[in-house]
């Protein structure tokens, strides 16, 4: 088992649920990043997911977007991914890094080489939001061989034979979109999300993990008790937004609105 398989499977002796944070690498200047990801562990971070930052997303609402033009105006690159999780893993061997972002520029960097550095840095699993299963056939064994896991999003607008194919070729595991559009919108409805993760739970073991609208403690607590997992990351960049001026503002805010949430699903 990989970092994801063994922290879920200590979530689950525990009888607790997985909280993920999401954070834009390089956001608002790379040498930052690291001591954002080490304030996220002490507040209760089971998983990091950390955005490749990408001059087109297209599931990011304008949060993440803006998150993803500071970083990439610091000319953060992959490379710099890399070495951010490379100091990450001189203090902590046990938290799972997700690389969380689009197609592009691994195709560009080379997908076994994108791997092999992956691999080298401690990188536990890969999210690339616009890489359908379909197209994950040269990927995915890549991927498998060096042990990463590759990691799907399904949507609410997802039909149930997609989904099949989708968690058929899911590692680590499943991304569920809580709701139609992008990164923080604002409205949560847990009733249809636990309506749309109950067929899931019929075609895979893998654990669900909710994101898109979780914005506090309320939202987070509400999203565990149908779900394995809770994903924020808008309610988070925008306290790395808020605090640009103030680097050393930021990690105390990610650790209240973090922690926060920690007590909430944990109660």
């Amino acid at each position: 088992m990989n970092r994801i398989d063994q922290r879920f499977a200590a979530l689950k002796r525990q009888g607790r649920k997985a909280l993920i944070p999401y954070i834009t690498a390089g956001d608002p200047t790379p040498r930052h990043t690291v001591g954002f990801m080490q304030a996220l562990v002490e507040a209760g971070a089971d998983i990091i997911e950390l955005g490749m930052p990408f001059s087109d997303p297209m599931a990011d609402g304008p949060v993440i977007q803006k998150a993803c033009e500071r970083a990439l105006k610091q000319g953060t690159r992959l490379s710099h991914l890399f070495e951010m999780v490379s100091e990450f893993r001189q203090s902590d061997q046990e938290t799972p890094v997700v690389l969380m972002g689009y197609l592009n520029p691994i195709e560009r960097l080379g997908y076994e080489r994108f791997a092999d550095l992956a691999r080298e840095a401690g990188v536990d699993g890969v999210l690339m939001v616009d890489m359908p299963p379909e197209e994950a056939d040269q990927l995915g064994p890549i991927f498998k061989e060096r042990g990463l896991a590759t990691i799907f999003l399904v949507a609410p607008t997802t039909s149930e034979s997609r989904a099949a194919t989708i968690v058929a070729q899911a590692q680590g595991y499943i991304y569920y979109v809580s709701l139609k559009g992008v990164t923080g919108a604002a409205t949560l409805d847990v009733a249809s999300i636990e309506r749309h993760l109950a067929p899931l739970r019929e075609m895979t073991a893998l654990p669900l993990c909710v994101g898109f609208g979780i914005r506090d403690g309320e939202t987070a607590a509400a999203v565990a008790q149908v779900a394995d997992g809770v994903i924020v990351g808008s309610a988070l960049v925008n306290h790395i937004a808020a605090g640009g001026d103030d680097p050393a503002s930021i990690p105390p805010r990610l650790k209240a609105v973090l922690g926060e949430m920690r007590q909430a699903m944990d109660a």
